[in-house]
């Protein structure tokens, strides 16, 4: 019970939500991660991701599979975007569900952890006086 994706175009809370619910399962938890208008003090105008699809979408079911198996969980969606994005416009959305709420918490929260430490997608930040890459990796 896994679905990753990585996608050019809007991502939905209602989806996820649909993938990850089950009968047995009293905890969902979501992280929704939107652009932002302000970083450091400074007025961002955009963002922009890349990525390296085939090894993202990999690293990113492994991360899933990885939560399923540590904390018990019955799903977990973990949707990326990528291309040009606008303020306010949602960048991941990750969805676990479980039977109690404890293991989805703590499933949601190394999902997001483990994405922006090993998934090769790259954010650009685009500010008023220029842009630059942030948090390099992989």
């Amino acid at each position: 019970m896994i679905d990753v994706a990585l996608r050019d175009t809007p991502l939905t809370l209602d989806e996820c939500a649909r993938f990850v619910s089950h009968p047995s399962c009293g905890g969902l938890c979501f992280f929704v991660g939107n652009v932002r208008d302000l970083n450091l003090g400074q007025t961002v105008t955009h963002l922009e991701f890349e990525a390296y699809d085939p090894m993202a979408l990999r690293e990113m079911r492994k991360i899933a599979e990885a939560a399923r198996e540590r904390f018990g969980l019955y799903a977990v969606a973990l949707h990326h975007r990528k291309g040009d994005l606008a303020i306010g416009d949602t960048a991941v959305i990750i969805a676990v569900s479980s039977v109690h709420r404890a293991a989805a918490f703590a499933g949601c929260e190394f999902v997001i952890d483990e994405l922006k430490k090993t998934v090769p997608i790259w954010k650009k930040e685009f500010r008023e006086n220029g842009s630059h890459w942030l948090n390099a990796r992989p």
